[in-house]
């Protein structure tokens, strides 16, 4: 395996790759969304996959594309569809689980922890069906679980059955960062109104409970404010690397616009702390500059 091919000591990456309003910056002007995952793999080492939530498995040519797409140090991090984890609440979901993950085994090399979000409303009584699922979970696909129900939150007996059960089976627990997103009202800012309603508002509790710490960081408007959030990240994340584990971290913003650029601001701060090479250029602002 060449420098290049290598993973990176983390993985740095957004919600997607296909949004039109990232071209004239993360993307060139013009054009198609066809290369977009090219491009998007050439600055970001890693992306959610929030589309199996709600959409299901990918098509294998869908599959296979992306795989023709993406480098061999990128990483997807798909979630596993709400079907599974929602409607049936991890109830007989083995065979659907299996078929899910056998339709990405052309991206097994590229597969970073596949999230379980589950409910609001999934509290301690339902970890025997989590348990179920991560017992028959691939050795070789890593996995993240994230909770949202209050339960999971006040350090309680719920909270360390949950933490200790993620450790018995190596499983990351997501960290969901809400701080910055709900640390003023929304106002009239219509994405920030959007964000407010749709992510749950939940302490964070920094742990690792697994060798890929998964951060999901949902940040404001105002880039001061993510930049104040994000200070105590530094160290954390630099710490995980120096134990020599391979942290996930993924950049919001309230609408997702200036999404790129919010990771790339806080990514320069962390590479600082933690020694990690720069982020190539935006491919849109490399082709802006040629004109």
């Amino acid at each position: 395996m060449s420098a290049a091919d290598a993973p990176p000591p983390l993985h740095l990456g957004l919600p997607m790759w296909a949004n039109p309003d990232w071209r004239g910056g993360l993307y060139p002007p013009h054009g198609g969304g066809d290369g977009h995952l090219a491009d998007y793999a050439r600055v970001f080492s890693a992306v959610e996959g929030n589309t199996t939530f709600y959409s299901g498995a990918p098509r294998p040519e869908t599959v296979a594309a992306w795989s023709r797409q993406a480098p061999s140090a990128f990483r997807f991090c798909f979630k596993l569809p709400a079907s599974l984890t929602h409607e049936r609440r991890l109830v007989g979901v083995a065979p659907d689980l299996e078929a899910f993950l056998a339709t990405l085994a052309p991206l097994r090399d590229r597969l970073g922890p596949v999230m379980v979000q589950l409910p609001r409303d999934f509290g301690a009584d339902e970890l025997p069906r989590l348990d179920a699922v991560l017992s028959r979970w691939p050795k070789a696909i890593p996995c993240a679980v994230e909770v949202r129900h209050s339960e999971f939150f006040h350090k309680g007996t719920a909270e360390t059955a949950l933490n200790r059960l993620l450790i018995s089976h190596g499983v990351n627990r997501v960290m969901l960062d809400v701080r910055p997103l709900f640390s003023t009202p929304a106002g009239d800012h219509p994405g920030m109104r959007q964000a407010q309603g749709e992510k749950p508002k939940r302490p964070l509790h920094v742990l690792s409970t697994a060798n890929h710490p998964l951060v999901r960081f949902i940040g404001h408007v105002d880039a001061a404010i993510n930049i104040r959030y994000f200070g105590p990240w530094i160290d954390r994340l630099a710490l995980w690397i120096k134990q020599g584990k391979t942290p996930f971290l993924f950049v919001h913003t309230a609408d997702n616009r200036q999404a790129p650029e919010l990771a790339r601001r806080l990514y320069r701060d962390l590479a600082v702390r933690a020694d990690l090479p720069a982020l190539p250029a935006f491919p849109g602002e490399r082709q802006t500059r040629l004109f």
